[in-house]
This record gives C-alpha cells, structure tokens and sequence, in this order.
C-alpha cells in the first residue's frame, strides 16, 4: 500500500513538468500530457540502458585504462549495425501495431508481432556468425592499434552472440509500446539491468567468485541481461494479459504483412546503417589523429547520450500517437500531438542538456582518462547539439507512425555523407592521403591514386562535423512532418491494408 502511494506521489511530482509547461502555454495540457505519460516510461528505459552503457566504459577504463575504453568504442559500432537493423525492423512493428490498434484490427496487430519475430531470425543470425567469424578483421578496418583491435575482437564476437535475442526484445518492447502500453517494457528493463550491471562489474573486476575477465566481462554481462529480458518478453506476450500478443499457432507467415514491415523498416534501416557506417570513417579520422581522441569521443558520447535519451521516449509517444490518430482516421489530430511532443522533448533535453555540459568536468575524470580536456570538449560539444539530436529524432518518430520512413533516411545521407564525413576529413594532418584503387580484375587494372584530403584543422573540423549532421537532420524532418505529405503516405498504407482485409 505505501509502495502505491509512494507511486503515486512520484507520478504528481513529475506530471508537474508537462503542466508548468502548459501553464505558461507551451503545451496543450492534455496532449502533454499523454505524450509525457507515454514517453516517461522508455525515458527511464533509455536512461538505464545508457548509464549501463557508461557503467561498462567507466568500469574497463578503469580496470585496464584508455585502449580498452578505445576498443568498446570501435566493437560497439558494429553491434550497433544489430541494433540499428533491430531498431528498424521494431519501428515496422510499432507502426503496423499503433496503426492495427486505432483501426480496431487486434488480431492483425497480434499477427505483425509474430511477422517481426521471422524476420529478426532471418537477419539477426547470419549477422551473428559472421561477426564471429571476423570480427579482428572487423575492428582492425579501424585501428592498427594491436592492443584495441584484441580488446575490440573480444567484445564484440561475445556480445553479439545475444543479438537475435535483443531483436527480439526490440520488437516486443516496441509492439507492447504501439498498443499505447509502455510501462510494461519499462518493469522488463528495469528487472533485468540491474543484473547486467552485477554481471558486468563482477566480471570486469573479479569481485568475489568471478574471475576476472575485463572486457569479455563486460560482454558477458550485456549478453546474459538480452538473453533474461528475452525470455521474459516471450513469457508475457505468449500469456496472452497483455495489449497484444505472440500466437505461436497457426499461420506463420504473410507475404503482405512482411512486405508492410520492410516498407516501413527499410528506410529506417539504410538511416540508421547510414549514420553507423558512417561513423566508420569519422573514427578512422579519430584514431588517425591518436587512440586518445577515440577514447576521449566515446566518453563524450556516451554521456551526452544521458541528455539525448529522452528523445527516444518522445520519438516513441509521437509513433504510437500518430501512428494510433491516422489508424483511427483522424489525421489532424495526429499532426496536432506531433508537434506538441516536439515542444515537450526540446525543454526537456535542453535543460539536461545544459546541467551535463555545466558537469562536464567531473563526470569525463571519472573515467580515469589521462586526456580529460579532450573529453570535456566532446561533452560539450555534444550539448550543443542536443537541440538538432532532439527535433530530428522526435519529428521522424511522427513521421514513422504514419508510416512515412524515407525522408528521415535523406536526412541521414545528407547530413552524413555530405556534411559530417567531408568536414571532418579536413581535421587530419595537411597532405594526408588515402590511396583508392591498386586492384586487378580480369586483366583489368586499377592503378592506386592517392588522394590528398588533409588540411591540418584538428579537433574544430571534428566539432563542426558533429554539429552539422545534427542540424541538417533536424532540418529535413521537420520540413517533411510540417509539409504534411505523411497524411498521404498514411492514407495509402490505411487503403492497402483496408484492401488486404
């Protein structure tokens, strides 16, 4: 009974902050605040997730010092390829199941679950193992730093053997949160964290009856946790008490309903690969300037992300809201809570925004890091952009719930591709060269050439790399969601899926 009050209590005091907001008539109260019911819940998520995250870099930083904080870094880029095609595959799932839920079709919403869990297999095994396979050629496209790619290697083939578990965490999650509930993979999250940060210290350390095992630690840890919050997913959707749910009987698959979720995956997935496999490059020019810089942007992202996580609940309140006001044929409505979610996530990441970099300090020599400027100025940095990383990420969360996914994937190329990589090349020391060609094929040969891409502008070029990219993305999917064009592309998807029927 006190536990509930205290709840309750809780709730009162942070459903304060959406009604101070409506107070001074920014917010629409009501709109508010069921966005920030729906998006406090994977807030916290996120927010635990990404202090496991620092927990992981703070701990082997400490246990073995800056090439293991350098070798996660450059491991965590390829398990972000898992995660990103996980992301993109959930975001099917969420905007088939908001959509089936406002249309008033539950056994259909039921079935794209299961449709997601056959797709996650048929992706997220083979990339399982070939990581394992090749993952010290993998990080060695990165570094020559012998040190880093062993580290890197060893965290990355141990964690990614739980990536078709973590698929499908994504997708149940995500689907719960598509049928208006995400309290309840909140509970999951927060059951099973805890332990992946026990596992993880234990292991990385050698606390009691562990051994000691570093960074392999780390990896087992994050590899158990996916695996528990698996099984616990499974166990609630199969029950059957909750919102939606896994059916393991009879039909299997639907060609539709999978077209349906690459659809709108698709493009998610070429943006979310498109802003990972460009970040290879941007850390080839990090670690072409010194394994320090590396250690030292890993820090400073990682504790940014404390500040920009918020935008993954707002994205996910503006998916489910949207994605449910199209369903039910009110299109307007979706466009009105689309940007009353953006007012809501822009102060809030603003002001966590500003505490970090106020701490930023602090918080990069905790590390244990023999460079902690350099830090710091990635800290800040970083907070600079939380404006452009929250509009972005909270504009295609609208845009994916209408099911409208190709223009975020723009954004991504032009805000990468032409903006973040070619800036950030001017950083590496004047005259540097990168030869291109030197192959034969057929009796046809390639000659080498060596580009010259250098200029000598350092850290600064690197800075405005990453404010750039922000601000371009959150440029083209605001344009996008204020054009309305997602109306059509919802009505369409609505049209398809009515025929289907």
């Amino acid at each position: 009974m006190e536990g509930m009050a205290f709840r309750e209590r809780l709730r009162r005091l942070l459903f304060r902050f959406p009604g101070a907001l409506a107070t001074i008539g920014i917010l629409d109260r009501r709109k508010g605040e069921e966005a920030f019911d729906l998006a406090l819940p994977v807030m916290v998520t996120g927010g635990m997730r990404t202090s496991l995250r620092i927990a992981d870099f703070l701990m082997v930083g400490i246990a073995i010092g800056g090439a293991a904080i350098a070798g996660l870094e450059l491991g965590f880029q390829y398990y972000f390829i898992a995660f990103g095609l996980s992301l993109a595959l959930s975001s099917g799932t969420i905007s088939l199941v908001s959509r089936d839920i406002g249309a008033g079709r539950p056994a259909d919403a039921d079935f794209a679950v299961k449709q997601s869990l056959w797709l996650a297999l048929l992706v997220s095994v083979p990339i399982t193992l070939a990581t394992w396979v090749y993952a010290d050629g993998m990080i060695g496209l990165l570094t020559d730093d012998p040190r880093t790619i062993d580290l890197g290697a060893t965290y990355l083939r141990i964690v990614m053997l739980s990536a078709p578990l973590r698929f499908w965490g994504m997708i149940a999650g995500r689907a719960l949160a598509g049928a208006g509930d995400t309290r309840t993979p909140m509970y999951v999250r927060l059951a099973t964290l805890p332990t992946n940060v026990a596992l993880n210290a234990a292991l990385i350390f050698g606390l009691g009856p562990a051994p000691r095992l570093g960074v392999a630690g780390a990896a087992i840890g994050t590899a158990v946790a996916n695996a528990l919050a698996a099984v616990v997913f499974f166990g609630l959707l199969v029950s059957g008490r909750y919102s939606v749910r896994l059916r393991l009987g009879g039909k299997q698959w639907d060609t539709d309903t999978a077209r349906e979720l690459v659809r709108v995956g698709l493009p998610l997935a070429g943006t979310r690969l498109g802003r990972t496999f460009g970040r290879f490059p941007f850390l080839f020019v990090l670690a072409a300037l010194g394994t320090q810089y590396v250690a030292a942007y890993a820090i400073g992202r990682r504790v940014m992300l404390l500040a920009m996580m918020p935008a993954w609940g707002y994205s996910t309140a503006s998916s489910t809201l949207v994605g449910q006001h199209v369903g039910a044929g009110a299109a307007e409505v979706a466009d009105e809570y689309g940007w009353q979610v953006l007012r809501l996530a822009l102060v809030t990441q603003l002001l966590i925004g500003a505490v970090l970099v106020i701490a930023a300090r602090p918080i990069a020599a905790a590390f244990g890091t023999e460079n902690v400027s350099i830090a710091v100025g990635f800290i800040r940095v970083f907070g600079l952009g939380v404006a452009g990383f929250s509009v972005s990420r909270t504009m295609r969360g609208g845009l994916r719930g209408a099911g409208d996914t190709t223009w975020p994937f723009y954004g991504t190329v032009l805000g990468t591709y032409f903006v973040r990589l070619p800036i950030a090349a001017l950083a590496l020391p004047t005259g540097y060269a990168l030869s291109i060609g030197g192959w034969n094929l057929s009796g046809f040969a390639v000659p080498a050439v060596d580009l010259s891409i250098g200029f000598g502008l350092g850290l600064p070029a690197v800075y405005v790399a990453i404010l750039g990219s922000f601000y371009v993305k959150a440029i083209v999917n605001t344009v996008r969601f204020r054009s309305g064009a997602w109306k059509g592309v919802a009505r369409r998807a609505e049209a398809a899926s009515a025929g289907d029927d």
